[in-house]
């Protein structure tokens, strides 16, 4: 085809272009089912989290619960022990009593220990023993020298109780140290001396009854939060136990922050309006959840407890949760996405092939009233045109004037009447062969052959009017299923068309080109006058014709064998150009060869 040009015409199946608005009814279907399922994804993380942490906090308290139930065992054990201590009978204790009075004296010795250093450093002074023994909670600290007197001491004390240097003593300095710690019992001060090895001083740190109290708590929960195992495989990362004024009962691992007694949250559990609290927190570089629950004693509120778990499984499961749902969400959004798709391309390519049924039944409906018109016709019409053809044939043969000159107009007359009956059955013919176009008679026939006898047939009638045919279809021949005189008649169609384009010299060139995925081209090209793209659009219509003479039939009497054949038609043309006609025809049979009706 000249590439002087482009195709602006070509037979298809038409497209329905215009949006189809179901899919946007099931698009926004869609949307409200991926936003439900988002919503319900983000529901179900919060309740895996929700649920997650209650069990985690579950375990918290089962932790608070062993620590309350071990630290009151040690507390009882050591209660039992300083009773049957008191006692006149003489009752044997065993291990699990010495326990915890053992480590209670070894704690309150490793102070006095940690005072002898200090002095042993020369840093000891009275400021420094009142301010450890009021972090202690000790009732006294002091220190005396090798002779008994008071070097340092944490509180101002009465006379009685240490009167320093006495003449009963009578220079034995072992003499007055039992009188001291007689006069602290009386007292009811608990006490406990630490005496150096070489005499040179003593150590005494006393204790009252709430000093007692809170050393016989602390380390009841030490020694509970011990044997817990500090946590070890519970996911424990820290553990503090703190009594009602804030002072440390146990601890185990590192806090993330340190509470005052102020804090809101703590004041509300002493007070017993909030049972229990967790919250998640980042420490060292681990997700934990920390709890924070009262800890009772003898049924009471005793102090705080503050606990971290470690989050990391937990974490690590509802990641995986979060990575399935939105995996599941990408899928159920590809779907719906590839649903849409789907149903757009599928109700838009119904819905076109219905307007295309639509055009094709009015089109039918159009071209069955011109066979039924033109059946009438020919039956109405034929028999009167014979009778005036014959009769004018008389006229001319048995009435011819004598007179010259009438003769000459007698004759001119008869002519005309003759050339219009010629030109009746012509349109008559038109019809006719139009209305019996759509059923083939299908048989494998070579194309150069019946394009041939179409050249040998308006040859002639060519070179009469100045125009060249020209032929272009090499020397093997294309057969190709075919109703031959349905063809021949289409491409006579085609050719004379082109010649009737030309005003003047011209050329038609005829070309066939070999085979090519399955279908056979043919083309027609003229130099006449070319048609505008408005007109292409038009000539394949039995309404629109730009003929002086005739219904202009031709083209569309082509168009519908070309169609019957399963064939196409390209248009190229350029106004004041030339035209091209392409026929794509198919070279194998698509069916039983006989009886084809055409669409």
């Amino acid at each position: 085809m000249s590439p002087q040009g482009k195709i602006i015409w070509q037979h298809r199946t038409p497209r329905y272009d215009r949006p189809f608005m179901q899919p946007l009814a099931v698009a926004l279907v869609c949307a409200i089912f991926i936003g439900l399922i988002l919503t319900m994804g983000v529901m179900d993380l919060r309740r895996s989290d929700q649920t997650l942490a209650g069990f985690m906090e579950n375990q918290g308290m089962r932790i608070v619960g062993v620590v309350e139930r071990l630290t009151q065992e040690n507390l009882n054990t050591m209660i039992q022990a300083s009773q049957k201590a008191g006692g006149n009978v003489f009752v044997p204790l065993t291990e699990q009593a010495i326990s915890p009075q053992k480590f209670l004296t070894e704690k309150i010795v490793a102070m006095a220990r940690e005072v002898d250093i200090h002095w042993k450093t020369e840093h000891l002074s009275g400021n420094y023993l009142r301010k450890y023994a009021q972090e202690k909670n000790l009732w006294l600290l002091a220190v005396l020298n090798a002779w008994g007197d008071i070097a340092f001491q944490s509180r101002d004390l009465p006379d009685e109780a240490f009167p320093g240097k006495r003449a009963a003593m009578k220079g034995s300095r072992r003499e007055g140290a039992p009188d001291l710690f007689t006069r602290l019992a009386r007292q009811k001060i608990g006490f406990l001396a630490l005496r150096r090895p070489d005499g040179s001083g003593t150590i005494v740190i006393a204790l009252d009854q709430d000093g007692v109290r809170y050393w016989g708590t602390r380390v009841s929960v030490e020694k509970a939060i011990e044997k817990l195992g500090e946590g070890q495989g519970q996911g424990l990362v820290y553990l503090t136990v703190r009594e009602k004024k804030g002072m440390l009962l146990g601890n185990a691992g590192e806090l993330p922050e340190e509470w005052g007694n102020d804090h809101p949250l703590v004041v509300k559990i002493i007070n017993g309006t909030r049972p229990m609290e967790s919250r998640k927190v980042t420490f060292g570089g681990k997700s934990i959840l920390e709890i924070v629950a009262p800890f009772h004693l003898n049924e009471k509120i005793a102090g705080i407890v503050r606990l971290g778990l470690e989050r990391g499984n937990t974490d690590q499961i509802l990641a995986e949760n979060r990575r399935n749902m939105f995996v599941f969400l990408a899928f159920v959004v590809l779907i719906a996405l590839l649903s849409m798709w789907l149903l757009y391309h599928n109700q838009n390519r119904h819905l076109a092939g219905i307007v295309e049924m639509e055009r094709q039944l009015e089109k039918a409906e159009r071209l069955s009233s011109l066979g039924q018109l033109a059946a009438g016709v020919a039956h109405e019409i034929r028999n009167p045109l014979n009778a005036i053809s014959m009769a004018s044939q008389r006229l001319k043969r048995e009435f011819l004037p004598a007179d010259q000159e009438k003769m000459t107009e007698f004759k001119a007359m008869t002519g005309v009447i003759r050339d219009e009956i010629r030109r009746l059955n012509g349109i008559i013919e038109e019809f006719l062969t139009f209305s019996k176009s759509r059923r083939l008679e299908l048989h494998d026939c070579t194309v150069q052959e019946i394009l041939q006898k179409i050249v040998n047939l308006i040859s002639a009638e060519a070179a009469t009017k100045g125009i060249t045919l020209r032929t272009d279809w090499g020397s093997d021949p294309v057969v190709i299923p075919m109703d031959m005189d349905k063809l021949q008649q289409a491409f006579l169609n085609f050719i004379k068309n082109a010649m009737e384009s030309i005003s003047g010299e011209g050329t038609v060139t005829i070309s066939v080109l070999k085979p090519v995925d399955g279908r056979v081209s043919i083309r027609i090209t003229d130099t006449g006058c070319g048609m505008t793209s408005e007109e292409v659009d038009r000539i394949f219509n039995p309404e629109y014709t730009t003929k002086e003479k005739g219904l202009g039939l031709g083209l569309p009497l082509a168009h519908e064998i070309i169609r019957g054949h399963g064939g196409e038609i390209r248009v190229l043309s350029l106004k004041e150009s030339g035209t091209t006609f392409e026929v794509l025809l198919p070279a194998e049979r698509h069916g039983n060869g006989k009886g084809v009706k055409s669409e």
